[in-house]
């Protein structure tokens, strides 16, 4: 799948900055690709970089309208269509990561194949997966989990990335979700794969590699979310992590979604410990990576060293301060004489 870059985003009228989440980790991460956002009336997010209609658009050199939004469901609201079919009609190429297929739209896929137009699904993979077999293979794995979805999760994985490779390390972020393949140009949307093959297909993702070699794996949902459990699940027996970082988002009382109160940092990290050993026996954490952005500098600063002090773990906004701590803690939990050892 070739997406023709750069991009216009579009955000619907989506209600929050969550819901337009794909749109701002693309933002954030390729900034270069991202000309300028398409908005509706209503639209609650912004990426703070320029509104362009669709003729702007083009006359500033885009080449294709990513929908940036993803919601429960994964579904495209009727009155997008038009938005859509004016952009094939204007001469832009469409990408998607939502769960519904822009083909399975007969407008769209008319206006498509009209106008010479590309449509590409990114949440879908023609890719055919086996069943997890869960047999030990060489490399270096990270996973992120969460206590709640939209907890950060990617980024904490695209900023160990930068920070590890800065530390000499040989780190590669292997992208589970939409957004993360839109940033990478690799990976499989694992929430779109076949239950049964949820665990082979994160083994086809960080397969075999060098002993000194890190996988870093976008994590999804949450051990503890209703919805979303039988994923993450699978995305850690996939991983068969060596290690990983939990991620919290610390205004919550609720899990996005759903009623359920959220769980602590300490359930996550016993629970995931406790099915992680399914497939690594000596799975353990890292870190902890902590969205502070609803707090000033001085409750971030203070509520990161309370949950070092209780967790006996780094903890830090990837985002806000740095990842340096985390990649101090694998460094010193996996040395290199070690990882030769272990190949």
């Amino acid at each position: 799948m070739q997406i023709a870059t750069p991009y216009l985003m579009f955000l619907g009228d989506v209600p929050d900055r969550l819901a337009a989440k794909t749109a701002y980790g693309i933002a954030d991460w390729r900034p270069e690709w991202c000309i300028g956002q398409m908005r509706l009336p209503g639209c609650a997010a912004d990426l703070g970089i320029p509104d362009l209609t669709l003729q702007e658009a083009v006359a500033e050199g885009c080449r294709t309208m990513v929908i940036g939004v993803a919601n429960a469901g994964g579904v495209l609201p009727e009155h997008w269509v038009d938005e859509i079919v004016a952009a094939l009609k204007a001469g832009l190429d469409v990408a998607s990561g939502l769960h519904v297929r822009l083909g399975s739209i007969p407008a769209i896929a008319e206006a498509a194949e009209a106008n010479g137009r590309q449509l590409h699904d990114v949440r879908h993979s023609d890719q055919t997966f086996e069943t997890g077999k869960g047999t030990p293979r060489p490399g270096r794995r990270l996973l992120s989990v969460g206590t709640d979805c939209s907890a950060g999760k990617k980024y904490t994985v695209l900023a160990l990335e930068r920070g590890m490779r800065e530390r000499g390390l040989d780190a590669d972020f292997r992208a589970t979700g939409q957004t993360g393949v839109f940033i990478s140009g690799r990976g499989v949307s694992i929430d779109a794969v076949v239950a049964d093959f949820i665990s082979g297909a994160v083994e086809w993702i960080s397969p075999a590699a060098d002993s000194e070699h890190w996988d870093l794996i976008e994590g999804q949902g949450s051990l503890f979310h209703p919805s979303f459990a039988g994923v993450s699940l699978g995305l850690l027996h996939g991983a068969q992590a060596d290690a990983f970082v939990v991620c919290h988002e610390p205004t919550r009382t609720t899990m996005r979604g759903v009623a359920h109160k959220l769980p602590t940092i300490r359930e996550v990290i016993d629970l995931t410990v406790q099915l992680g050993r399914l497939t690594n026996p000596n799975i353990r954490p890292v870190g902890i990576a902590v969205n502070t952005q609803a707090l000033d500098e001085e409750c971030a600063r203070a509520l990161l060293a309370d949950l070092a002090r209780e967790h006996d773990l780094p903890a830090t906004d990837p985002v806000r301060f740095g990842v340096e701590p985390i990649v101090d803690r694998i460094v010193a939990e996996f040395p290199p004489s070690n990882r030769a050892a272990s190949a």
